[in-house]
């Protein structure tokens, strides 16, 4: 069974089989999100039925997800060596206009030109017609009778809520036999090396979105074992929108808020391909509250596909952030799961927020919209089918998403882990996103040469980009460790403890930018080698500075006299490794004290 969304297959095929074989419970939600095969046995013969993901109606092939194109492919590869029918899902009470056409053409393409000589038509929606006959129908719509014409004349009635009726089931598959005598071969064969290859497609993308899944609980465990104990209570949340038109920016904003702030109205002209009708040309500001937290959001124009649209664009973005003063906590990036992410989209997103310089990326996240569109799989099965683009985003913004489900708008826990999301990313950037003049150079003294005191903004700094770097080690480690954790956790560099701040010690305490350097990467080469794969569950590993593993450290060698720990860290450092780094106070007196070991 092939067709758009919302058609009526899951249906079709419970009438069909006689039997409540595919979930059709779920109210306003797409309930196939693969390919699924069920069995049974109706006037004697034994039947197969496949049912297969739909398109939005009006999308072509390209507009629609890798994830869902690949689950199409492979339905006919399921009842191997190829299906003897192939049912074209189409509801009565569709418009079939040149959108709809169109989609229905280019989704066929999935497979060979010859699958039209095993294709039947199969109208859903029996009910609607009322006194009227399927041909009259037919004959009043040119785009149904194309469809009609291009499947050999061949269609059939179902009504879905009538499935006592067991004629209907009896006539279709009779149709069916008919339409196999009229055929050279009986079913429409499938190659199946291809098969093989889909399959080690897919089990290649299950992997990737484990791999995932793994690498964004490893990352979210090393920030809150870094920032956990700081207390921050947020008084407010500000929020600013960025996507195209019909991402969901308003419906979004209306679910962050938990109430119709946004107006919506406009999506079913999007639906309809109307973009003359979208009126949305400017920022709008709405603001809430949320368990006593003000929230405010800004949502930002959308743009269709055109580039000339990108410098008016580029204009809003920057009034955008106006609207939030001082500034907005966080950059929502708008990405519907339910269409595909190209490379277009990705450029017109690095455009858009170039005026803000690179700094921006920092205070960014991907959210995904019509998260109903994954009914119940991992977003990380969308992420790793998608392509290299939406990868490359979300590294930009720091491997940082998070998915608003529509249907469950009047659930705030979605809402709730958003703004958890957000607070914690604002620890991380140690406050909201600025638009800065250019920094004043630090005042230099005559015996401080080319060298100069650390500010407390410079310490943030850096203590930024070494978590930063320390976040990018932990996503490109390896699956597999190469090495047993045991010998890992057993290895010479156990105690050698680098330096966090690179400071070539003097008596004004200046720094070597050379050795600052260097330090950042031995921190990070540190950090990676203390992950042990039997510390938690998941079986990837975590970082062992959890504050039982410090006291411990190493039961096999205490901590004498006969084994000096590096004398420049106190008990406090060897406790809290990052602690001398975030508190630049310590690190400054540490410098005065002379020269270390």
């Amino acid at each position: 069974m092939i067709g758009g969304s919302h058609g009526g297959k899951s249906s079709t095929g419970n009438t069909i089989l006689g039997k409540n074989a595919f979930n059709v419970n779920k109210i306003n939600e797409r309930t196939t999100t693969h390919s699924e095969i069920n069995h049974g046995v109706v006037e004697g013969r034994r039947l197969t039925v496949v049912d297969s993901p739909g398109w939005i109606y009006i999308h072509t092939l390209q507009d629609t997800n890798e994830m869902d194109k690949l689950e199409i492919r492979n339905s006919v590869y399921l009842c191997p060596p190829g299906p003897h029918a192939v049912l074209l899902v189409i509801p009565l009470a569709i418009n079939t206009d040149a959108s709809y056409l169109n989609g229905v053409q280019q989704h066929m393409s999935l497979f060979r030109e010859d699958v039209w000589k095993h294709t039947l038509v199969l109208f859903t929606r029996g009910d609607w017609l009322g006194v009227k006959t399927v041909e009259e129908r037919i004959e009043s719509d040119e785009g149904l009778q194309w469809i009609v014409n291009k499947c050999g004349n061949r269609y059939h009635v179902l009504n879905n809520m009538d499935q006592s009726d067991t004629t209907q089931v009896k006539e279709l598959l009779e149709k069916i036999e008919e339409m196999w005598a009229g055929n050279e071969d009986p079913y429409y064969e499938v190659d199946l090396d291809r098969a093989a290859q889909i399959e080690a497609k897919k089990e290649a993308g299950d992997k990737m979105a484990r791999r995932l899944e793994k690498i964004n609980e490893r990352q979210s465990r090393v920030l809150k074992e870094l920032y956990g104990g700081e207390r921050q209570p947020a008084s407010d949340i500000r929020i600013i929108l960025v996507g195209q038109k019909c991402s969901g920016k308003s419906s979004a904003g209306n679910q962050i808020l938990l109430k119709k702030s946004f107006n919506i109205t406009f999506e079913t002209a999007c639906l309809r391909k109307n973009f003359q009708d979208l009126q949305c040309a400017t920022c709008v500001k709405h603001e809430g509250n949320f368990d006593g937290v003000k929230v405010s959001v800004v949502e930002t124009p959308g743009w269709v596909t055109d580039t000339e649209t990108h410098d008016r664009m580029k204009d809003e973005v920057l009034h955008s952030v106006s609207m939030c003063s001082p500034g907005p906590h966080v950059f929502l990036l708008v990405v519907p799961i339910s269409r595909a992410f190209t490379e277009k989209d990705l450029k017109a997103l690095v455009e858009i927020l170039m005026p803000l310089t690179e700094r921006v990326w920092r205070h960014c996240m991907v959210l995904f919209t019509w998260g109903d569109w994954l009914n119940d799989l991992p977003v990380e099965n969308y992420i790793a089918r998608e392509g290299k683009e939406l990868q490359e985003l979300l590294e930009k913004c720091g491997n940082r998403y998070h998915v608003l489900n529509p249907s469950r708008s009047d659930d705030p826990v979605e809402v709730k882990e958003l703004f958890q999301k957000i607070i914690e990313m604002v620890k991380l950037n140690k406050g909201c996103f600025t638009i800065r003049a250019k920094q004043k150079k630090f005042q230099k003294f005559p015996w401080q040469g080319k060298q100069h005191t650390l500010t407390e903004e410079e310490w943030s700094r850096r203590e930024q980009e070494l978590i930063e770097r320390v976040m990018k080690a932990l996503a490109k480690e390896p699956e597999e460790p190469k090495v047993p954790s045991v010998n890992v956790a057993n290895s010479k560099n156990e105690f050698n403890i680098p330096d966090m701040s690179g400071d070539v010690s003097s008596e004004y305490g200046s720094i070597s930018e050379f050795r600052n350097q260097r330090a950042h990467d031995n921190v990070a080469e540190w950090l990676s080698s203390r992950v042990r794969e039997t510390e938690i569950s998941s079986g990837i590993g975590s970082i062992c500075s959890s504050s039982t593993d410090m006291e411990n450290f190493d039961e096999s060698s205490p901590r004498d006299k006969n084994h000096p720990i590096m004398s420049s860290f106190s008990q406090e450092d060897l406790e809290d490794p990052l602690s001398s780094f975030s508190d630049p106070s310590k690190s400054q007196h540490r410098n005065s004290v002379g020269p270390k070991c």
